[in-house]
């Protein structure tokens, strides 16, 4: 277990030092980073000034290295857009990105676990049918359309609920909805697809022969050993909500990572585009470790060699 663990904390960090390598790497392949900050008037002097406090005076494996161990340190620069350091922009979001991850990851296991289950047991029946329906449509509509249908509705003609912007639990659904619409089917159809084929396995079978009841057969033989897929997707799309999600972000204007990470696009802030990627992958990085202990705790058929 011991040297499991090591191996997958040693892929992390290499993992984490590629992806600073490729960070730096497309932050000096637009030429020097003076050329975005100052204008054709700039002065010989001005010029070297700044190269000699950006450390650009230096080699460029010496300015990657100083670069690190920055951001090793929590320092990943000053964003040229809000004029402030990026950690602190970055945590200021991270709120706004759990809050509304989290509602959407649980909207999403509300309606794509018990649906699924419920889908594969009355396989055929109604509740089959309703499932595959939900599945399809979840599936098919692009967020950003749901997002903009959703307003149109609920908060334009019907005036129930806000436009946008984050606020109270009333500002959360919509933004939630939106969000986990698609993670709900996704979820459906692998809880499904996993709990037909063990409820078709021979030990289920003889489970119900010796007289097991149906609701240990679906939840204590079946359920537990058709979730591993689904844990899996689950704990992934966990991560890819609280690293920012661009478009219900943007749709509902609300003030997460991933708005924050297209306002930094559009004004070329190169700093905080580096640090939400970065924060993104290792958000990623984290749950992939995460996926890889949990799968061989609940499979036991999974070897740690």
């Amino acid at each position: 277990m011991a040297k499991f663990i090591l191996r997958r904390m040693i892929f992390m960090v290499f993992t984490m030092l590629l992806v600073t390598i490729l960070i730096f790497g497309l932050s000096r392949s637009r030429g020097d980073p003076r050329l975005m900050l100052l204008d054709d008037n700039t002065t010989q002097e001005t010029w070297d000034t700044w190269g000699e406090q950006m450390g650009l005076d230096r080699p460029l494996i010496v300015q990657y290295l100083v670069w690190l161990g920055k951001a090793v340190q929590g320092d990943l620069g000053k964003s040229l857009w809000e004029k402030r350091p990026v950690t602190e922009s970055l945590m200021q979001r991270i709120p706004a990105t759990l809050q509304l991850g989290g509602a959407a990851w649980a909207f999403a296991m509300l309606i794509g676990v018990p649906l699924g289950v419920l889908s594969a047991v009355k396989r055929g029946s109604i509740w089959d049918y309703i499932g595959r329906v939900v599945a399809t449509f979840g599936q098919a509509l692009p967020p950003f359309w749901l997002g903009l249908m959703l307003i149109l509705f609920f908060s334009v003609q019907l005036e129930w609920l806000p436009l946008g912007r984050r606020g109270g639990l009333d500002h959360l659904i919509l933004p939630a909805i939106t969000l986990g619409w698609l993670a709900a089917a996704g979820i459906l159809r692998l809880v499904r697809s996993a709990m037909l084929d063990v409820l078709d396995s021979e030990y289920v079978k003889l489970a119900r022969a010796k007289g097991v009841s149906q609701r240990n057969v679906i939840w204590k033989h079946a359920f537990r050993n058709a979730m591993l897929v689904p844990m899996t997707y689950a704990v992934l799309i966990l991560s890819g909500f609280l690293t920012g999600t661009v478009v219900t972000e943007t749709v509902f204007s609300w003030p997460g990572l991933g708005r924050l990470a297209v306002v930094a696009i559009q004004s070329n802030d190169f700093p905080m585009m580096a640090g939400a990627v970065m924060l993104g992958t290792g958000l990623i990085v984290v749950a992939n470790f995460a996926i890889d202990i949990a799968s061989v705790i609940v499979d036991p058929r999974i070897k740690f060699e």
